[in-house]
């Protein structure tokens, strides 16, 4: 493997390497009360994918979202926009749509009473309308979510955060989305869930960097190894790229698949053995292949268990051979993220013991120390060695925030 975290280390790091290398703390990996202030500094407030415009091709078509206690549905009304609501019905909170995806017949019905919604989140009549004399209905329409679309994807907001607009945070990565046609994409099937004993940092940490492919993913270290580079293009906006050979690789899945790989047409050439990955702080990550593509994101359950929601699109002239390759593809991933599993549990629980003495990151682990600095931007509580008095979380993150801007730093 090509030492790239190195190669791509900030100046001053690069000149002498002095930097902190513990990471968060344990105790941040196992605080409830520090999970409740992640809902509401990062999960309310930073941007969440929630699907595709062609998971919602027709009026009447939902996709759902869900994290912590917020729960969003998009639709697609009778004008062809696509808008986002909290899933939840204005009488007494029932969800309104309850699958992953599907359609409305010519409204929205709550399934609890059967209040009626038009596709715009306007409220078309409550049941019994007799039993509400004087009812203003235009106060009682679903309530909006902030929703952008960007190349194709579905981004939602919960709550005004310190991300721009979608469409100018994501801007260094417009060009190699516009390679892959994005917007063309079509959606594989419903999104997948799969879910860890373990806090969602704990699968970013080993998401976030590449030291340990070589020893722990033989599939992925067979496949592009030992040309794979970690990269930055902007806060909170991390790149890790691997190139492949053709007709190379020992394993089954990793030897017919750089054989059979066949890149969409209009690809250009530097990118037809190119897997890359493209995160968006605080927990989202884009796959752009030659001939798939897909989006995944761990979501917090509670503090000891995340839900990891991937959803997997094709292009629309999808040939049998990339069909096959996009098959193998599946298959080295699969088995990825179960090493990846067992890599967050250890981790994970060796946070708890007596013995745990902080991180010491390698150079090679650059991504995780730079997402541990957006944290500590964004929860600057997480720079203390033990954890607040309980209670006492979110006043002792304010008056640290309140801190560094007087200060004027982060650190």
């Amino acid at each position: 493997m090509t030492n790239a975290a190195t190669q791509d280390l900030p100046k001053h790091d690069r000149a002498n390497h002095d930097w902190d290398r513990r990471g968060l703390p344990g105790w941040a990996y196992h605080n409830e009360a520090l999970l409740a202030l992640e809902m509401e500094e990062l999960f309310k407030t930073h941007w969440q994918i929630v699907g595709h415009v062609s998971d919602v091709p027709k009026p009447g078509d939902f996709i759902t979202f869900d994290v912590g206690p917020e729960r969003a549905m998009v639709m697609r009304g009778d004008d062809g926009q696509c808008r986002a609501f909290h899933n939840l019905c204005r009488h007494r909170g029932s969800r309104v749509v309850a699958n992953q995806t599907g359609h409305c017949t010519n409204a929205i019905v709550c399934p609890f009473h059967g209040w009626v919604y038009n596709f715009d989140g306007t409220l078309r009549g409550p049941a019994r309308p007799d039993s509400y004399p004087g009812m203003d209905k235009s106060k009682f329409g679903l309530a909006p979510i902030e929703l952008e679309v960007w190349m194709g994807f579905l981004f939602i907001r919960f709550s005004p955060g310190p991300q721009k607009s979608v469409k100018e945070h994501l801007q260094p990565y417009q060009a190699e989305f516009a390679m892959h046609q994005t917007e063309s994409l079509v959606p594989t099937g419903v999104p997948q869930f799969s879910e860890l004993a373990v806090n969602w940092k704990s699968v970013r940490d080993v998401d976030n960097e590449g030291y340990h492919v070589p020893i722990a993913h033989p599939a992925l270290q067979d496949l592009y190894g030992f040309n794979y580079k970690d990269l930055q293009y902007g806060p909170g906006l991390s790149v890790a790229k691997g190139t492949f050979s053709p007709n190379s690789g020992r394993r089954w899945s990793v030897r017919n698949y750089t054989r059979l790989t066949q890149p969409q047409a209009g690809l250009p050439a530097e990118r037809h053995h190119l897997w890359s990955y493209f995160g968006l702080f605080p927990n989202n990550v884009f796959f752009l292949g030659p001939e798939a593509a897909y989006f995944y994101q761990e979501l917090p359950v509670d503090v000891n268990r995340s839900i990891v929601r991937t959803s997997v699109y094709r292009y629309p002239t999808e040939t049998r051979q990339q069909k096959l390759a996009r098959y193998l593809m599946a298959r080295i991933d699969r088995d990825t993220f179960e090493e990846d599993r067992q890599l967050s549990i250890w981790s994970n629980e060796s946070m708890k013991s007596s013995a745990f003495e902080d991180f010491h990151l390698s150079d090679l682990e650059i991504g995780v120390r730079r997402h541990h600095d957006q944290l500590r931007q964004v929860l600057p509580v997480v720079r203390m060695a033990t954890p607040p008095a309980a209670g006492e979380m979110a006043q002792r993150n304010a008056a640290m925030r309140q801190e560094s801007n007087l200060r004027g730093t982060d650190g």
